[in-house]
């Protein structure tokens, strides 16, 4: 399948590539989140994935209020709030997730991604965790957020009528829009 493949290569090449410092991310979202008081949803970064916690310091020293998202056994996925000393377990995909306290649904969406490219596409890891929970939330017109390492665009992504576009795709050196 042309999705696997894409995978398999862009996760590897994303792993070779050392990451780049968050500060131009930190500053273009900041253009983007001038708003107070919003929820942000996060997500814990594994395999080599773009950080997400050097900005989500700096958005929850803007006000924003954190939450991370928790993976049920149905393919299901909510998102529940969380602060940095909050404690945290680990799912059956081995990602840290926070305890069920309060869920939440964010006003602002962090999302990670295996690949994308320049018409906000996304390739994820093939769950459809963060589709689905778009989908379910469409009304709340969530602002949809893709972080990446450059190396991770590809020249075009196939898509079907289950992906959900990007509001914003941000890598290192780029904002796309």
């Amino acid at each position: 399948m042309l999705k696997n493949h894409i995978r398999k290569k862009i996760i590897k090449l994303r792993e070779v590539k050392n990451k780049k410092n968050l500060q131009v991310k930190i500053n273009l979202i900041s253009k983007i989140l001038k708003s107070k008081n919003k929820i942000l949803g996060g997500y814990f970064p594994v395999n080599c994935e773009a950080d997400t916690f050097q900005l989500m310091r700096v958005l929850k020293q803007k006000k924003f209020k954190l939450s991370l998202p928790v993976v049920s056994s149905k393919f299901d996925m909510n998102f529940y709030l969380w602060n940095f000393n909050d404690p945290l377990n680990v799912n059956k995909y081995g990602i840290p997730e926070p305890q069920l306290k309060k869920k939440v649904i964010p006003d602002v969406l962090l999302v990670p991604m295996v690949a994308y490219d320049d018409k906000l596409n996304r390739l994820g890891y093939g769950g459809g965790y963060y589709d689905r929970f778009l989908k379910k939330h469409e009304k709340k017109n969530i602002i949809k957020i893709g972080l990446a390492i450059s190396c991770q665009e590809v020249k075009r992504l196939p898509t079907n009528s289950f992906d959900k576009k990007m509001d914003f795709i941000l890598t290192e050196k780029k904002l796309y829009k």
